[in-house]
């Protein structure tokens, strides 16, 4: 059974993670780090990926590790035009809020909000729900939907 504290665990990686992309200056380093990261934590070497991230309109779904990567770091090779770069965002906080995380042997769905700090004291909540499935004793993400709230102003 996947236990509340592996995914616990998996979050905390993801976020750190990510906070630190940002840090990196080097391009060269910063898409390193950047593929590192998904072949680490995503599901896309073994299986099919739902990845929707949050900032994405045009292309909404990305279906390969080439997309997730745009997404991440963007920059001039970026698959898809409209990225900038999430992850090179300077964020210095990501804190996960778990609504529920329901699992079995074969996987797991985390749902709730995490809220991303970026170093001006910005602070942006996202909604999320991640699907988990156990590879070689470590969790990878093979469903990742991200989306801002409503707003009825809009």
């Amino acid at each position: 059974m996947i236990t509340k504290e592996q995914v616990i665990k998996a979050q905390n990686l993801w976020a750190n993670t990510v906070i630190e992309i940002g840090a990196v200056k080097d391009d060269n380093a910063c898409k390193k780090l950047a593929m590192d990261f998904i072949d680490n934590l995503y599901f896309f070497q073994i299986g099919p990926v739902l990845f929707k991230p949050t900032m994405a309109s045009s292309q909404q779904f990305r279906n390969t590790k080439e997309m997730a990567l745009s997404y991440f770091i963007g920059g001039e090779d970026a698959v898809c035009n409209e990225d900038a770069g999430f992850a090179k965002k300077p964020w210095i906080d990501i804190k996960f809020e778990n609504h529920n995380i329901i699992s079995d042997n074969n996987g797991a769905i985390a749902m709730g909000n995490y809220y991303f700090k970026s170093n001006h004291s910005n602070i942006i909540k996202v909604e999320y729900t991640f699907g988990y499935k156990p590879v070689n004793g470590k969790l990878k993400i093979n469903l990742h939907h991200s989306s801002l709230p409503y707003n009825s102003d809009s």
